[in-house]
Order: C-alpha cells, then sequence, then structure tokens
C-alpha cells in the first residue's frame, strides 16, 4: 500500500505508527492523499485494482478459527485433574483392578464429550447470528490508463483494495477506513466505534487536530461504522486487517486469558493430586511395612487412591454446567462457554457498555422547551414542521420530532400547510430552515445548533410577546443551554420568522432577525429494564461500572436516571497518564469511565481484576471488543456487531437486561451444587485415609479389601449424581462466590477427623463388642466398616449441603432424597445379597444396626455443632 515517507500501513506494522499514517493523511489535502495513495480521482484501473487486491488480500477480517473437532476435544481434555485420574485408572489396569480402570475412563469421557457437544451447539447457535448486512460495495473504476473520467459499477465488498474511489449513501455501511474526498451534509453513526448514540457531522477538508482520538477526525471514517444521511465520495485507506476494526479483531483471535473458573479448577486439581499422592505413599509404605506383603499393599493403596479421587468430579462440574445453559436458554441466552456460566455467578464487577446495552441505541426527543424552562407544545409544532416539510432523507433527530409529535395527543397540526422553499442544511451553517405558506402567510421555520442559530436571532418569544435579545437574556440562554448539555442532552434551538409572502424562492441571506422559541432536547433513553436490572445487581452483590466511548455527560445523566450511584468518574485521557497500579486503585473506587478507546476498556478490566475482583463486561460495539475478551465472563447481545458476539461468551437473544440476574443466580446454584460435591467428597475422604492409616497400625488385617473400597466408592459416587438438581439456600445466592482453595483444604482438616472419630469408635465396637479382631473373623470387621462408611457419607450430604439445619430449616432436591435413600438400601441389602461372597462380606448381626444408628445419631449431631462454630469462624462460602 502505498504510505507516507514509504511507510506502508501493512498488517506486519506496529498498529500505533498505522493510526499516525491515517492522521498525517487526515492533514493533508485531497490530492496530496490521492498523490500518496497512487490513485486518482476518477478511480484506480482493473489492473492496478487487480494488483493491489493481489498484494493486500481480500477486504476480510481474519477471524478466530473454529478448531477440528478431534483438537478441541484434547483441549477440553487438557486439565490436571483429567490427568490424574487417566494414571490412576492405568495404574488400576496393570494392577488387575479393571473394573475400576473402566469407570474411571468412563467418568473422563463423559465428562469431557457431555462439554464438547454442549459448547459445539452453542457455538453453531451463535455462528447462525453472524451475517453482514451488505456485500457490495459502489466504487468507480477505470478501464485504461487514457480514461480520464472512469465509472460507476458494484464491486463485491471483499474486492475492495487500497485508492479504490468509493461513493457512500444513506445506510450504506462504510467498506474500510477511507478519507472524505467529498461530503453533502454527511452524517455517520459510529456508535460501534465510540459509544456516542448520536450522528456524527463529517467533512472533506483537512483536519489538523492531532489531540483527539483518531475516530473524531472530521475527514476520517472506519469500518464499521454506517452513513445515517448525507452523501460521500471518498477513497479507502487501509482494508481487511490492516484497518482499525481489523486491529481490535486481532486481539480476539488469540487465546482467551485463563478466567477465574479456569484458575480455580486448576488450583483445586493440584490440591488433590499433591493430597492424593502424599495419602498413597503413606498407606503404601504403613501396610508394607507392618503387614510385610508388599503386592498386598500396593493394590491396597492403589485402591484407597481410587476411592481418595473424586472421579466424578468432571462429570458433576459439567451436569451443573450444562443444567445451567439448557436454563439460560429458555430464557432466550446462548452460553458459547460453559465455564462461563459459574463465571457469571462469581462476578462481583459487571462492567457495561453505555449505547445499545444500557440505553435503547436510538435517539428521542425528551423535552420541547420555551425559553423558561417550560415543556412548550408552540416550540415542538415549530420543530415538527421544520422536519415534516424538509426534503430528502430524515436524520435520526427528525425521525425523533416527527415520531414524538404524532404521538402528543395535546399536538394538533392544521392539515392546510403547504411548503413554498427550503434552506438546506450545511455545515458552515450547522442550521436548515423551510418555508411554509398558511392563508397568503409565509413563515421561515429553522433549527439548528444553539450558536448558529443565536447568530442569526434578534428576538425571543415569550408568552405571546417578543422581545429583544439583550446580552442578559444571550448571558442566560447560553447557561440553559449548558445546563441541558451537562444533564446529557443533545440540544437544538428552534425559531420562526412571518414573511410577506411576495417571493416564492429564499436564501441564506432570509435567516436573520428571527425570534427564537425555544430549544428541544434529544437523549438516547435507557432501555426499560436497565434500572430494575441495576438494582436487582446490586442486591446480589455485584457493582456495576459503566465504560463508555460517550463523554461524560451523558453518561452521568443516564446513571442519574436508571438509579446508579455515581462514585466517581475517570477519563480516558486521564488513564493514559497512570501505572497500572495507580489505574488499579482508581477503577476501583469509579462508577463512571468515559471517552475510551477500545484499549482503555481492556485496561480497565484488567486493572479491576488484578485487585482480585471477577470481572464481567457487557457490550456490543467494536470497540467492546477487546474488554469482552479480557473479561472473565464476556456478554453480548443478538443485534451486536459481529466482532462483539464472536467476542463474548453469553449472547442475550432479547433486550431485557433482567435476564442477566437469572444468569447470575444460575451461576451460583452451579457453583453451589458443585462445591457441595468438592466439600463432602474431600473432607470424607480424607477421613477415610485417616481411619485408613490408624487401622493399619491397630489391625492384624487390612480394614477393607480392595474391591470393598472401590464397591464403597462407586456407591457414594452414584448417590452424588443427584446434586446439580439439587436446591441451593437463598443465602448462597445473595452474594458472589468463587474458587477459594485454601477454604476447601480448611474445610476438608476440619470435617474430615470428625467422620474418623467415629470410624474408630466403630473400630471399638467390632473389636470388643463382636470379636472382630482376629484374621479369620476380618470380614466380619470389614463388612460392619463397609456399611457404616457408606452411610456416614451418604447421609452426611444432607447436612454439609446446607449452612441451615437440615430437615427442619432445608430439605433436599426430592431427586436427591431419592437417590441418597436408594443407595442407603443398596448398602444395608448388599451383605444380605447372593453378591455378599463376591464381595467377601458376611452376615452381620441384627444389634450392630443399633449400634450402627447411636453412632451416626452421635455423628450428625457432632457435625452440626463443628458445622456452626465453622460458619462463625470462617463462613461457608
Amino acid at each position: 500500500m502505498p504510505g507516507l515517507k514509504s511507510e506502508k500501513p501493512t498488517a506486519t506494522n506496529n498498529p500505533e505508527h498505522r493510526l499516525e499514517y491515517f492522521r498525517a493523511l487526515a492533514r493533508r489535502p485531497v490530492a496530496a492523499v490521492l498523490e500518496n495513495l497512487q490513485s486518482t480521482s476518477s478511480g484506480l484501473t482493473e489492473t492496478e485494482a487487480e494488483a493491489r487486491l493481489s498484494e493486500y488480500g481480500l477486504n476480510e477480517i481474519t477471524r478466530k478459527k473454529r478448531r477440528p473437532g478431534l483438537i478441541r476435544l484434547m483441549i477440553l481434555f487438557n486439565s490436571p485433574f483429567n490427568y490424574l485420574l487417566m494414571v490412576l485408572g492405568f495404574l488400576s489396569y496393570v494392577s488387575g483392578n479393571r473394573s475400576s480402570a473402566i469407570m474411571i475412563a468412563i467418568m473422563v469421557l463423559l465428562s469431557v464429550l457431555l462439554r464438547f457437544i454442549q459448547e459445539s451447539r452453542s457455538s453453531r447457535a451463535a455462528e447462525e447470528l453472524q451475517a453482514l448486512v451488505t456485500s457490495r460495495v459502489s466504487v468507480r473504476r477505470r478501464q485504461t490508463e487514457q480514461d480520464l473520467q472512469g465509472h460507476l459499477q458494484e464491486i463485491p465488498l471483499k474486492n475492495l483494495v487500497p485508492g479504490d474511489i468509493m461513493t457512500l449513501g444513506p445506510g450504506d455501511l462504510i467498506p474500510a477506513d477511507v478519507r472524505l474526498i467529498e461530503v453533502r451534509d454527511l452524517h455517520i453513526n459510529q456508535s460501534a466505534l465510540s459509544g456516542e448514540s448520536f450522528p456524527v457531522e463529517k467533512k472533506a477538508e483537512p483536519d489538523d487536530d492531532t489531540s483527539g482520538n483518531l475516530i473524531d477526525l472530521d475527514n476520517l471514517c472506519f469500518m464499521g461504522t454506517s452513513v445515517v444521511s448525507g452523501m460521500a465520495v471518498a477513497v479507502a485507506l487501509a482494508t481487511g486487517d490492516q484497518t482499525y476494526f481489523g486491529n481490535l479483531a486481532a486481539k480476539i483471535v488469540e487465546d482467551e486469558p485463563p478466567t477465574s473458573f479456569d484458575q480455580g479448577i486448576n488450583k483445586l486439581s493440584w490440591l488433590l493430586i499433591r493430597f492424593i499422592t502424599a495419602m498413597v505413599l503413606v498407606i503404601f509404605l504403613v501396610n508394607g511395612l507392618t503387614k510385610h506383603d508388599w503386592l498386598t499393599a500396593l493394590l491396597f493403596a492403589l485402591a484407597v487412591g481410587v476411592g481418595l479421587t473424586p472421579e466424578m468430579l468432571p462429570m458433576i462440574i459439567i451436569t451443573n454446567l450444562s443444567r445451567g445453559a439448557i436454563a439460560l436458554s429458555k430464557k432466550k441466552v446462548i452460553v458459547k462457554r460453559l465455564a462461563a456460566i459459574q463465571n457469571l455467578g462469581a462476578i462481583d464487577v459487571l462492567c457495561t457498555d453505555k449505547t445499545g446495552t444500557l440505553t435503547q441505541n436510538k435517539v428521542i426527543l425528551y423535552r420541547h422547551l420555551n425559553l423558561h424552562g417550560e415543556e412548550s407544545i408552540e416550540v415542538l409544532k415549530a420543530a415538527y414542521l421544520n422536519s415534516y416539510f424538509e426534503s430528502g432523507l430524515k436524520n435520526l433527530l427528525d425521525e425523533a420530532i416527527m415520531a414524538h409529535a404524532e404521538q402528543d395527543d395535546a399536538l394538533n397540526i392544521e392539515s392546510d400547510y403547504a411548503k413554498v422553499d427550503e434552506i438546506p442544511f450545511d455545515f458552515e451553517r450547522r442550521r436548515l430552515s423551510v418555508v411554509i405558506a398558511r392563508e397568503a402567510i409565509h413563515t421561515l421555520i429553522c433549527k439548528g445548533a444553539i450558536e448558529e442559530m443565536l447568530s442569526v436571532c434578534a428576538r425571543i418569544h415569550d408568552k405571546g410577546r417578543e422581545y429583544p435579545i439583550t446580552p442578559a437574556i444571550r448571558e442566560q440562554i447560553h447557561k440553559d443551554t449548558q445546563k441541558l448539555s451537562e444533564e446529557g442532552f443533545r440540544t437544538i434551538a428552534v425559531a420562526c420568522k412571518d414573511m410577506d409572502g411576495r417571493q416564492n424562492t429564499y436564501t441564506v441571506e432570509d435567516e436573520r432577525d428571527l425570534t427564537l422559541l425555544g430549544y428541544i432536547a434529544f437523549l438516547d433513553p435507557p432501555k426499560e429494564s436497565t434500572a430494575q436490572a441495576i438494582q436487582e445487581l446490586s442486591q446480589l452483590g455485584v457493582a456495576l461500572k459503566i465504560l463508555t466511548g460517550d463523554n461524560e455527560l451523558v453518561t452521568r445523566k443516564i446513571c442519574t436516571v436508571v438509579g446508579l450511584p455515581i462514585r466517581g468518574i475517570l477519563l480516558g485521557r486521564d488513564i493514559e497518564s497512570l501505572s497500572p497500579e495507580q489505574l488499579a486503585e482508581k477503577a476501583e473506587q469509579t462508577t463512571i469511565f468515559a471517552k475510551l478507546t477500545p484499549e482503555h476498556k481492556e485496561q480497565v478490566i484488567q486493572a479491576i481484576q488484578r485487585k482480585n475482583h471477577v470481572v464481567g463486561f457487557l457490550g456490543d460495539g467494536i470497540n467492546d471488543s477487546p474488554a469482552l475478551h479480557r473479561a472473565d465472563v464476556g456478554i453480548s447481545v443478538a443485534n451486536a456487531v459481529d466482532i462483539a458476539r464472536e467476542s463474548a461468551d453469553m449472547i442475550l437473544l432479547e433486550q431485557s437486561l433482567l435476564v442477566l440476574n437469572d444468569g447470575v443466580i444460575e451461576g451460583r446454584k452451579v457453583f453451589g451444587n458443585i462445591i457441595k460435591y468438592i466439600r463432602m467428597t474431600t473432607s470424607s475422604n480424607f477421613g477415610n485415609v485417616f481411619s485408613m492409616m490408624g487401622a493399619s497400625f491397630l489391625l492384624p488385617f487390612l480394614p477393607m479389601m480392595p474391591i470393598q473400597i472401590l464397591a464403597q466408592n462407586l456407591l457414594y459416587d452414584i448417590s452424588q449424581t443427584a446434586i446439580p438438581f439439587d436446591r441451593v439456600d437463598e443465602a448462597f445466592l445473595a452474594k458472589p462466590h468463587r474458587w477459594e482453595v485454601p477454604n476447601v483444604e480448611r474445610f476438608m482438616l476440619t470435617f474430615g477427623p470428625v467422620s474418623s472419630i467415629f470410624d474408630y469408635i466403630l473400630f471399638a465396637v467390632m473389636w470388643f463388642v463382636f470379636q472382630a479382631n482376629t484374621v479369620d473373623r476380618q470380614a466380619l470387621f470389614h463388612t460392619g466398616w463397609f456399611i457404616e462408611g457408606l452411610l456416614s457419607q451418604v447421609l452426611i450430604v444432607h447436612f454439609i449441603r446446607t449452612a441451615r439445619i437440615p430437615f427442619l430449616q432445608s430439605w433436599a432436591a426430592p431427586q436427591l432424597l431419592v437417590m441418597t435413600g436408594l443407595i442407603i438400601g443398596i448398602g444395608i441389602y448388599l451383605p444380605h445379597s447372593p453378591l455378599a461372597p463376591f464381595f467377601g462380606f458376611v452376615t452381620l448381626p441384627g444389634h450392630y444396626f443399633a449400634w450402627l444408628m447411636g453412632i451416626l445419631a452421635a455423628y450428625f449431631i457432632l457435625i452440626q455443632m463443628v458445622k456452626r462454630w465453622f460458619i462463625g469462624k470462617f463462613g461457608y462460602d
């Protein structure tokens, strides 16, 4: 691509250098720009266009490629915990415990396949939303070098090249980064890049401003924006990945940074790996040294290792996440990444763009005021007549005026008005006038920017009378309009003048000595659900922060309207002067971040994360894609630009923000049920190891046979399959939770030994009461401990699943009640079944069950007491 001073803004250039290249071209006159691009006002030749297409590639943005299915499966398998399970499965297989190995392999495969299937379905649903609004562009091309005129032709958008001359009209997407050559009343909607709801005016003259944001330069337009009104001729500066849009898209092609969920699972996995490895080694050495049968000791240690491993954890996690995804899909939410559900429940900060997410991304007429700040039908009527009789395509402000007027029952527009003439809008005057006739009287009605309107107004209209505009009145007008601007309104003035009706043609010279009637104020209003969603998020312990490219005045107004308390405001230019540590401190204490570039938004997300917060981001624009990619959970909407949807983890198919609250609660339910399983399994397994170690020292035989350990573990795991269906206490749902591995470890070390106390009590009962104290009577000991261990593990679920008193203040879901009851029944029946000899069980004496009931009752009472102490000291997160 031709470039200033031979520097070519190619995809390999530093993005900052490329943007400076754009600034340089913005400062130059059109002829110099065309010369730099080696183009002409009549366009490129077909030969030149083909050569440039070959050199710079198609005008397409590189998207994140969908990996082949096998690669995605391998990535899902890649976790420390899955590796631990497969190692244990392999060791079980080579040591002869093939049933255990098969069970472990099935658990791993099912969990990976379930996640693969769910995420594949969600990704396909999200891809169906991807569609370009237009696929062709009108360009000027020359047939030969001698062709000095060129001719217009439509070409596929992807074939546009740098140096192409294009024409743009209302409704067109800007197909590349372009420099304007000619304009006529051009207004661009660049909210997807800037966050500014209102259309911005564009010009073709050189722009020397080097201090502001690149996208605010008057003579540049960028891919992803669109023409609202007016016409333009422009030359393409950059296409495809070399555009401003392409620079942002490149950020999301990178792999996602690890989220709170990913980090928590990895930390938990390593905790379990260290714990299980240490316990297996200790038990192997203890039994080998005391029993002098190293092979049996190895088999026993491996069985204990399998028993210690919560092999159902991947399945429990995926089942919970899948149920959450299904629940959210019923509320019109596409979940692209299953882990995002738990992340959504864990967020304690939600950052959101303003335009199109909190607001409706449309302009409405909010107020029509006389000069006393009172609602005025007369001002509304004049504005309506001006917009109604304006020729050509109506802009957003005109549409807002007409929509409001047509819904106002107090407004009565006579039908006998006729249009006489029009003085069109231009950028120098920044106003538009129409002349209408009624009963031989011509009335000129003018509306436009405040300063430009004041320059042609000589009088004001006040309560049926007219007064000259004095310096005091002019100062008051400035104060009133400034106040409206500070409240976030886009304000224009309305004035009129009666004419004698002797002429039918009017010019700019007639726009003088006007009478100022008042103002009309516009706003991009919040969505109806915004205020309620913010209130409910606050009740759920989620702080809301606004990250927008719009100005701070408009943003403050929206926050006030929706009831969001404002703690502080930070502008993009201020962020650039802060160190990462300073930004982290300020970001935590700030509500509004305004005039942000896409890079600023990403920096703010990282700064908040640096303060140990789990951060969600809600956005729909091109400028939101880096922040969506960086956040722990990125959320977009169905009508967002495609790059925003591609960056997001979740997509809201409906406009209501209340579904966010549902998502947060669903995420907390998922986490609540996952953490139940982890607490119960780790504490129970640790208690079992504690008991195994003591029994190995004290008993002249193995405390339980390897096959009995595996059977007990299998039955316990089956009982836990109902956990994803369980209820979660309201108190748990009321605040965010995250993976706190030290808390899991503390819980394990507290509750595990409690279960061991009652195991040792049972050992004493079996030894002294039932005389199961010799090798010949070890089967009785094994059977007694098998039932006590299984029942205590299964029933303890009901005590640990809630911070409240089970069966009195909190009941488990019916599925969990049925499943635990079923497993208890199977466990008690097994020693009396035909399978008893296979497992090495014998029939227990009847009064054993009386002792069992007493031991379990004492165990549950103590567990409840320890739980109350634990909650008081450490909480129950």
